[in-house]
């Protein structure tokens, strides 16, 4: 009887055992569903949380700051020509007598300067015409340290770009190009550059303005409305990108005020900018139509409205053939109506040289209808 009652005993051990055990895998199976093991829970945690410490202005950075490049030109200068009045320094007489040298600036040379760029399609690199202007030579420095030789596609006065072509192999890291139409007064601004040969330096500011015209900075040999930051920019910035919050580039650093009023600093609109490089790349030469006329903005402050008036009539421009005077005030171009210069501007350039365009003035108290086609700039 008492060996008969442990078997029944450890019978109803072993099955309790095994209902435990059967109850684990159940528990087990369903938990292995949705569970993830905890080592892999602490390395998402710390990577996410590592990422949201980033500020905002080092995410950008990581977007496009290795596409960001420097250019080296090198101009070849030959020997200076002196006046009558420097002959002693070219005469050999004195020269062996006195023992004298020829002074540097009479030697022929390289002269170097550096600015600054950003890849933008494969293997093309967006920058200032006046970085590369008279270039005998460029070369291309990467974020790698790697540095290619370039060979420049085209080049713009009027607007002050250029596109280089690097002479190398890729696969290449490219800018993400933004929208300056979408960007406002107090967005922030983040300048990308090699400020005196310093490499990938960052500078932070805000836009402080929008369609600013060279002209209000006394540049009358330009076609541009740039936008005014306070992000620092400096010598060997040229070229370098502005960058919005998220790392896109909206504009192309091109001047700084020096002297009195230092912190306006200026870039080109991408928008801009995109046109041009596309119109170098594909025809060599960027075209931008003209009819030949200064503007003039003008406020009425009585009753508070603005006019544009022609302050000047290019001799022999398509403006004078169809016989704009000056004190004209234009008030329509083609279906456009005027309220500032760069209405006008915006409407010729929109029309481009193909097309004849109707403009709509007032003379005295006479109201005129002209057709005029324009040219391109170079024309004039």
């Amino acid at each position: 009887m008492f060996l008969p009652s442990i078997n029944k005993s450890k019978l109803t051990t072993n099955r309790y055992k095994k209902l435990l055990l059967a109850s684990a895998l159940i528990l087990g199976i369903v938990s292995d569903t949705n569970a993830i093991p905890e080592s892999v829970v602490n390395a998402n945690f710390n990577e996410n949380s590592k990422y949201s410490n980033k500020s905002f202005i080092t995410k950008a950075i990581e977007k496009t700051g290795d596409s960001v490049v420097t250019i080296d030109s090198q101009r070849y200068i030959k020997k200076r020509r002196f006046s009558k009045d420097s002959r002693i320094f070219i005469d050999p007489y004195f020269e062996r007598f006195f023992g004298l040298q020829l002074p540097y600036e009479n030697q022929p040379r390289i002269e170097q300067s550096q600015g600054s760029g950003f890849i933008f399609a494969d293997g093309l690199v967006m920058t200032n015409a006046h970085v590369v202007n008279g270039s005998d030579q460029l070369i291309v420095g990467l974020k790698n340290g790697k540095k290619l030789k370039g060979k420049l596609v085209g080049q713009d006065f009027f607007t002050d770009l250029a596109v280089i072509k690097i002479e190398g192999k890729g696969p290449w890291q490219k800018a993400k190009l933004g929208d300056s139409t979408k960007i406002k007064v107090g967005d922030w601004a983040i300048a990308v550059g090699n400020p005196f040969g310093l490499e990938n330096t960052v500078t932070l500011g805000i836009i402080s303005n929008l369609k600013r015209n060279v002209t209000q900075l006394g540049i009358y040999d330009k076609k541009l409305e740039l936008i005014q930051t306070d992000a620092a920019i400096n010598p060997g910035n040229s070229g370098g990108p502005l960058l919005n919050s998220n790392g896109e580039v909206i504009g192309i650093n091109t001047l700084i005020r020096s002297g009195p009023g230092a912190g306006l600093s200026f870039a080109i609109p991408i928008n801009k900018a995109k046109d041009i490089a596309y119109q170098l790349i594909n025809n060599g030469k960027a075209i931008h139509p003209m009819i030949g006329i200064s503007l003039i903005d003008e406020t009425n402050f009585e009753n508070n409205k603005n006019s544009v008036k022609v302050g000047y009539v290019v001799p022999r421009s398509p403006a004078e053939k169809s016989g704009i005077v000056i004190n004209d005030v234009i008030l329509k171009v083609g279906d456009q109506t005027i309220e500032n210069a760069t209405d006008v501007i915006s409407a010729i350039s929109k029309n481009g040289v193909k097309e004849t365009l109707e403009i709509s003035l007032k003379r005295g108290n006479k109201l005129i209808k002209l057709k005029v086609k324009p040219t391109d700039i170079s024309n004039l």
